[in-house]
């Protein structure tokens, strides 16, 4: 049987192209309310569940998103895999605006955040391992489906998530540059990490939106970063589409 696969829209996809809602569901978790009501329908010809991860409208700021509640509604769904889309900075010189990249590590820049199911209530303490914080197989299926497509991805990143809602100073992504990372955001963590404790499939799709503060001349423009986004989620949509039957 085919796995229901969810997938979480950030910054420029409140809603994908193609999408064809079937019908809508608010729900209550233990943790309080998700982002927005989950949408089911077919994208493409197959079942998916999808849910805007900044609400529609896009008005939650990435250090106020229940990750909890987001993730465990999705689990409750019947939900096996998580697809994360996410808008981001690039850092290293082959994460340009609009590339594509399916990071394999990551390095969590945040605090303050409900980042664990495992905190109360306990009869015991839970370790979950980290050492591939991205399920590999469902990596390497988008990879290959990027290659069906025709799509340039970049196989592999190390994605930096930092705290927001502000952006990072140059010499903030100047030092995430030497601790190793390619991308930066400010999604990617506790995301990755509660998938995990719920045993979700869970794997990063990052639209590179601008350059990081200091890797171009001039001040970062939300005209620049709106024409990057269309032109990478205009290839996510065709990566999707050879992925989502294969999934």
């Amino acid at each position: 049987m085919t796995s229901l696969t969810a997938i979480l829209g950030g910054t420029g996809l409140t809603h994908p192209e193609h999408f064809e809602i079937e019908h809508q569901k608010g729900c209550e978790t233990p943790f309080g309310k998700p982002s927005a009501d989950l949408l089911y329908g077919t994208l493409f010809g197959q079942s998916v569940v999808f849910l805007a991860r900044h609400g529609n409208p896009h008005v939650i700021p990435p250090h106020q998103i229940n990750y909890r509640a987001n993730l465990w509604a999705l689990k409750e769904a019947g939900v096996q895999r998580v697809l994360a889309i996410a808008a981001v900075g690039g850092i290293t010189p082959a994460m340009g605006p609009s590339v594509i990249a399916i990071p394999d590590q990551l390095i969590d820049y945040t605090y303050g955040r409900a980042h664990t199911y495992f905190d109360v209530d306990l009869d015991h303490v839970t370790h979950i391992d980290f050492t591939e914080p991205y399920t590999a197989s469902m990596r390497q299926s988008l990879i290959v489906a990027a290659e069906r497509a025709g799509v340039a991805v970049v196989a592999g990143g190390v994605y930096g998530c930092t705290q927001g809602p502000r952006l990072e100073t140059p010499a903030e992504i100047l030092k995430m540059e030497r601790d190793g990372c390619d991308l930066v955001g400010m999604t990617g963590m506790p995301e990755a990490s509660l998938a995990r404790e719920l045993e979700l499939d869970y794997a990063v799709c990052a639209v590179v939106a601008n350059w990081g503060a200091g890797k171009q001349q001039g001040a970062i423009t939300m005209a620049d970063i709106e024409a990057n986004l269309k032109q990478g989620m205009a290839d996510l949509g065709r990566l999707l589409q050879h992925w989502l039957p294969e999934a």
